[in-house]
């Protein structure tokens, strides 16, 4: 008796040579040229790098990485999130107070506590304060924070089966019930001003040029970083199972795989991932308030994700860049339309452009592909490229049976 192994398919390379060379083009534009472009060329010249372009970017790579997140548990996954900006901005409160513990007696009261707390007459720091002068300890809280609240709230809701829009409206009900929280004044989070006016990190004055740069290179490094590890995660066969579930999850069950663990896995790495860009976001706008956690936040997180593409990885990237690049432009050009432009984007990608802007490309390029062949392909490789394209164009194809050959009468004895 033999039996048939099942072979799965193999797996290929992390990138494509094209896809190395624009990563490192993209590495070097960001450690390399841009620093050069800020610091090296005059002002005056046409090449020069403005401080406020410097800002922009580094916070829309920020972004980028939320929006990368959320490609991982919604595109990858199929589960539509709308609170990821509660862990975005968790991260960020997380830096956010050991930057205000880092102005020390700079502040307006000359106090060893944050200005915040002498306006409240405040007289010792609370105790969820105790560690926040430690970078080390910042660093581990900005990731165990958004990962913690994330396993602790997806372990009840993915054990309860919620799925589909249920589960989208209970993470934007926390997001919104986060925001009350730390409106309060009495939560130690600064209530509606929340953290600004830093003056340090590590000692270093945060307001420098030097600092700056820094500040965008790390970001730059950590997006390319989270994009390596995600286009690895998915080419993995945990990659696959989340893939699977996100179709069918039923079948995934009746396979033997219980979607708890790798829902829960996936979610949590993706707070954690939101929770490291609000980390960087921070120091490179100066200032981190609940108005962060709003649902309109989290809204925007899964339309750079649409715009650019779900189960794309580079979609959201990019879509990131589009969306908020307009946005920084209407915001100035015509700030009284900027939501109805929001709103007019999201009917639209999802009318017209449902696979994002990497879809419509795709799409594109594998049209061309099927079509240009076709005159030169003889025989049966000709017919399969016609029959292909008369499916994707909704037609009947046309006749691709050679006409049988009649021999005349008399020919045969």
């Amino acid at each position: 008796m033999s039996s048939s192994k099942v072979v799965l398919p193999s797996k290929g390379p992390l990138l494509s040579g094209k896809g190395w060379t624009a990563f490192f083009v993209a590495l070097i534009v960001v450690c390399a040229l841009a620093p050069v472009l800020n610091m090296v060329v005059p002002a005056g010249s046409v090449l020069h790098m403005s401080d406020y372009a410097v800002a922009l970017v580094g916070k829309i790579m920020c972004y980028a990485i939320c929006a990368l997140a959320m490609d991982l548990i919604w595109g990858y996954t199929g589960i539509l999130s709308l609170g990821h900006g509660l862990f975005f901005a968790l991260g960020g409160y997380m830096m956010g107070m050991y930057l205000m513990r880092q102005i020390g007696r700079d502040g307006n009261y000359k106090s060893d506590l944050p200005d915040f707390m002498v306006f409240l007459d405040w007289k010792t720091l609370p105790w969820h304060w105790a560690v926040s002068d430690s970078f080390v300890a910042t660093l581990i809280l900005i990731v165990a924070v958004p990962g913690l609240i994330a396993f602790v709230f997806g372990f009840f809701a993915f054990r309860s089966r919620i799925k589909g829009v249920y589960f989208s409206i209970i993470t934007q009900a926390m997001t919104f019930a986060a925001m009350l929280l730390f409106f309060r004044n009495e939560t130690g989070f600064g209530g509606n001003n929340g953290f600004t006016d830093f003056k340090r990190i590590l000692g270093i004055p945060i307001q420098t040029q030097e600092m700056r740069m820094v500040l965008f290179a790390l970001t730059g490094l950590t997006l390319f970083g989270f994009f390596l590890f995600s286009k690895w995660l998915i080419g993995s066969k945990f990659g696959r199972v989340l893939q699977a579930i996100r179709d069918a999850e039923s079948r995934v069950m009746f396979s033997g795989y219980n979607p708890l663990g790798y829902k829960l896995t996936i979610w949590v790495i993706s707070a954690v991932m939101c929770g490291v860009a609000g980390a960087l976001y921070v120091p490179q706008v100066g200032i981190i308030n609940p108005s962060e956690m709003s649902p309109a936040n989290s809204i925007e997180i899964a339309i750079w994700a649409a715009v650019g593409g779900r189960a794309t990885l580079i979609g959201p990237i990019l879509g990131a860049f589009i969306v908020n690049g307009a946005k920084s432009w209407l915001t100035v050009a015509y700030p009284e339309y900027w939501l109805y432009f929001l709103g007019a984007l999201f009917i639209a990608v999802t009318l017209f452009l449902p696979d994002g802007i990497v879809g419509l490309v795709r799409k594109w390029a594998s049209k061309e592909k099927k079509v240009a062949p076709v005159e030169a392909e003889p025989g049966e490789a000709r017919r399969e490229a016609q029959r292909a394209v008369a499916a994707e164009q909704g037609v009947e194809p046309p006749s691709l049976t050679p006409p049988l050959a009649v021999e005349p009468k008399g020919a045969r004895a």
